[in-house]
């Protein structure tokens, strides 16, 4: 069954030189129990698809499309108190900055404390509550690997390392026990010890409690250990979506196999200062986007037919928009 069901989202922003499309016709479907990536370089739109979903946008903004559900219910048409409540009860966010979203003033044990939803308290007694509320955030932050709880609880975000800092953003997203959890680039600037420890935590999180995660990132070599289904993202456009293996291993659209060949490879055989592979040119800017296909300038395979934009085309569960397909000689 599909949580979050997104079909051709734009997104129009004004700018002074006019109205731009920051999306252009996004199409996302998350699933129950699913590992979802949403991958692209910076500037491909991926925080603002999050910034959509949980209508955290300007309202000067232009937001259509034509569907945009959670578990069947239209977010669009929703009332914003309505919404709040549906991202309150049911879909937490951890951002790419943790100490930039926790508030500098309060430690980070009343603001876990305070997050605690009533309908986990089972006591009457403010007093009770109070204890309760405080086992309940002890718990999470034990489950999330940091050890010291006490610490924690006692510091201020400005206090604690940037790795802890995200773990405890982690147990933050779990207290209201959410359906899905969007991690907008968590291992951001981390080193890798710390990046693999996030890494494993969400993975761990996913296997116990069946919980859905929109991954966002463009470091394919961190999520494709982990990740069941990945969507392309290109300049605002929805290129590419499959399953991850499936991508892997026979990639249909340009820019997914430029994005798969350019991450490190740490191949023995591989001879010393060997170039790292890239795709030519830079992402356009939105006053400045190229017609038809927005990848057409830098794409080894353009020709002239990329001029008109191209349609969504499905093989299996397999969707690309490209007119001249990786293996496409071979057909």
């Amino acid at each position: 069954m599909s949580l979050l069901d997104i079909k051709n989202l734009t997104l129009e922003i004004d700018l002074a030189s006019g109205w731009v499309k920051a999306l252009d016709k996004i199409n996302l479907v998350i699933n129950e129990g699913q590992i979802h990536a949403l991958v692209g370089e910076s500037g491909s739109g991926k925080s603002i698809i999050v910034k959509a979903i949980v209508g955290a946008l300007p309202d000067r903004w232009r937001v259509t499309a034509d569907r945009m559900t959670w578990r069947g219910q239209d977010l669009l048409t929703m009332s914003a108190s309505e919404r709040r409540k549906v991202i309150r009860n049911d879909i937490s966010v951890i951002f790419q900055n943790p100490k930039n979203s926790l508030d500098p003033l309060l430690t980070l044990g009343e603001q876990i404390k305070e997050l605690v939803p009533t309908y986990r308290l089972e006591s009457f007694w403010f007093w009770q509550r109070a204890a309760e509320r405080e086992k309940i955030a002890i718990e999470l932050i034990h489950k999330v690997g940091i050890k010291d709880h006490k610490l924690c609880m006692q510091s201020y975000p400005h206090q604690i390392a940037n790795d802890v800092c995200q773990k405890f953003m982690i147990a933050m997203a779990l207290v209201s026990e959410p359906k899905l959890i969007i991690a907008d680039d968590p291992t951001r600037g981390m080193e890798v010890t710390a990046k693999s420890q996030i890494l494993k935590l969400l993975s761990r999180v996913n296997q116990v409690r069946k919980l859905s995660v929109l991954f966002v990132s463009h470091d394919l070599l961190a999520i494709s250990s982990m990740a069941h289904y990945m969507t392309v993202l290109y300049c605002g456009q929805t290129v590419e979506s499959g399953k991850m293996l499936q991508l892997r291993k026979r990639a249909l659209h340009p820019y997914t196999q430029a994005l798969l060949d350019s991450a490190p490879s740490f191949r023995k055989e591989l001879p010393p200062k060997s170039p790292l592979s890239s795709l030519d040119g830079t992402i356009p800017t939105l006053q400045h986007l190229p017609i038809g296909c927005r990848l057409g300038p830098r794409c080894p395979r353009a020709r002239k037919e990329c001029v008109v934009v191209p349609a969504v085309r499905r093989v299996h569960e397999h969707y690309y928009s490209c007119h001249y397909p990786l293996h496409w000689d071979k057909k």
